[in-house]
């Protein structure tokens, strides 16, 4: 299956490049002139385009400042810009949509010397992972083509079938109303296993096919593709050999106060010349050349109720693993609880939230089995928001309060104490398969310790105008035992940013 899907894949592209390329000379070229929307409508003479295509600019701008754990000789504390650029092309009509989008990401400012020749200590922080994942170039920039897909709705609402390029993002078939939900949803539920990763620069898109099947309060979901390179290679055109298939199952109930959803993911890394990272010695690691191919069986369900004065939440995720790590059999599981409650009668309804997570981890690296939960393709940053860790070989208690002082202003701080779950594993930090030269994941030893680190953190985001927002971030993490170990020089950390996000949509319709 897919041997024909990536045969396929590249023409579908090439067509909807031609497509999109004969639109645009033929709008260029006919003897009438584009207008915006407002102006057309004013005119009794003229009617606008009942298609109107859409253009799109997405602009971000983000002033990153790390210090990480000290390793001297080696920059630790460092600034860098990114800057995202994408535009797009997109029509609708009724059964029909497509859309066509190039990005272009630049990385300025990169520190030159914050990979330690330790390789315990490595990359310290994303400025190093930036700087080894573009050839030891500083100032690494790209343009490629981020998506290009054509999808069709069918008669029967919410159902749709869409083949191309496009990001994919598990964990959002079924948007619901209920505010609380929704941010359960945002926050708490979606790319914990799959996602774009799109805290990076590059981002994440995938070659592929999806299909919703809308039901009663319902919706049933599948998705098969292959991701492409990016997150931290600026060139995010190839595909890798890393494919996925997804189905899911969501319902939302009558009242709108209970979201669910069971899902399967089975994933396959076919990038074989890569040593895999994983808690057994390297000459074991660097002689297993077969493929990695896991299944991930799961669900999880948000529920916001009245309370009182205010409003209650709880949400419950979990999922297990099966199959095979190269030479190993695999086997992982991780569960995450949590709850809070939102006082709604105050003006700026503060929510006060708590939860518990844990994913599995390998305490014997010599026998024939790998048991560290494993996170697939996600965006690691919406669990781990100062982006030192991730969900594997993971314990991670947290409070959280949110603060919303105007209605598109959010305040946020959390409160982490993470420990590993196993501590003969690693230390595991990345997103996954991002390039086919680096494996995707990093571990560092834990050299027989479990305390990990405690993180504080508080971040603003502010949507300043329809089309402009201002977000602030900073997070402070106290190293312990685990860090002691590898930076015992200075185990705290620090990371920052300042970003300005500006987004642009202007449909227009030719007229004579």
């Amino acid at each position: 299956m897919y041997q024909r899907l990536r045969t396929s894949i590249p023409s579908l592209v090439l067509l909807l490049l031609g497509t999109f390329a004969a639109i645009l000379v033929t709008s260029l070229s006919l003897p009438c002139r584009a207008q915006p929307m407002h102006t057309v409508a004013k005119s009794s003479t003229t009617k606008p385009s009942t298609h109107p295509v859409t253009v799109a600019v997405y602009d971000r701008t983000r002033l990153d400042t790390w210090q990480w754990f000290a390793a001297p000789g080696y920059s630790e504390t460092y600034p860098y810009t990114e800057s995202l650029l994408r535009l797009s092309l997109a029509q609708s009509t009724r059964h029909w949509n497509w859309m066509a989008e190039i990005s272009q990401p630049a990385v300025l400012g990169l520190p030159t010397d914050a990979v330690s020749a330790n390789l315990a200590q490595g990359q310290l922080g994303l400025g190093g992972t930036y700087y080894a994942a573009s050839g030891n170039n500083s100032e690494p920039a790209a343009a490629f083509f981020k998506q290009g897909f054509l999808r069709y709705r069918f008669d029967r609402p919410d159902s749709s079938l869409r083949l191309g390029r496009f990001e994919f993002v598990e964990g959002v078939e079924l948007a619901p109303k209920n505010p609380t939900l929704l941010w359960l949803q945002n926050n708490r539920i979606q790319q914990r296993l799959v996602g774009n990763f799109g805290f990076t620069n590059a981002q994440r898109s995938f070659d592929g096919i999806e299909a919703h099947l809308g039901l009663d309060h319902s919706d049933l979901y599948a998705f098969a593709g292959r991701a492409d390179q990016g997150v931290f290679n600026m060139n995010g055109n190839p595909e890798l050999n890393v494919d996925l298939q997804y189905l899911a199952l969501s319902r939302l109930n009558a009242n709108g106060h209970i979201l669910w959803r069971v899902f399967g993911i089975a994933y396959h890394d076919g990038r074989t010349g890569l040593t895999k990272t994983d808690n057994r010695p390297l000459p074991v690691r660097a002689a297993d050349h077969k493929n990695i191919r896991i299944g991930t069986y799961g669900g999880d369900v948000a529920i916001s109720a009245p309370l009182g004065r205010g409003n209650a939440d709880l949400m419950v995720w979990g999922a297990v693993q099966s199959g095979s790590w190269g030479m190993q059999s695999h086997s992982g599981s991780a569960v995450a609880a949590e709850g809070g409650y939102q006082w709604s009668h105050v003006a700026s309804a503060p929510w006060l939230r708590a939860g518990y997570y844990q994913g599995s981890g390998d305490n014997n690296p010599n026998d024939n089995k790998h048991t560290t939960f494993f996170q697939l393709l996600p965006t690691p940053r919406v669990y781990a928001r100062t982006p030192f860790y991730n969900l594997m070989n993971n314990q991670d208690t947290f409070v959280q309060a949110v603060d919303r002082p105007a209605r598109h202003w959010e305040l946020r701080s959390d409160l982490h104490w993470i420990q590993l779950a196993a501590n003969n594993d690693l230390w595991y930090q990345g997103g996954g398969a991002f390039d086919n030269k680096v494996f995707g994941y990093v571990g560092r030893p834990s050299n027989g310790h479990s305390t990990f680190a405690s993180l504080w953190d508080i971040s603003s985001d502010w949507q300043a105008t329809h089309t402009l927002a201002l977000n602030f971030y900073y997070g402070h993490a106290w190293g312990k035992s685990v860090i002691a170990d590898i930076y015992p020089v200075d185990r705290n950390l620090q990371f920052g940013y300042a970003e300005l996000v500006w987004h642009f949509e202007r449909p227009f319709g030719l007229q004579h």
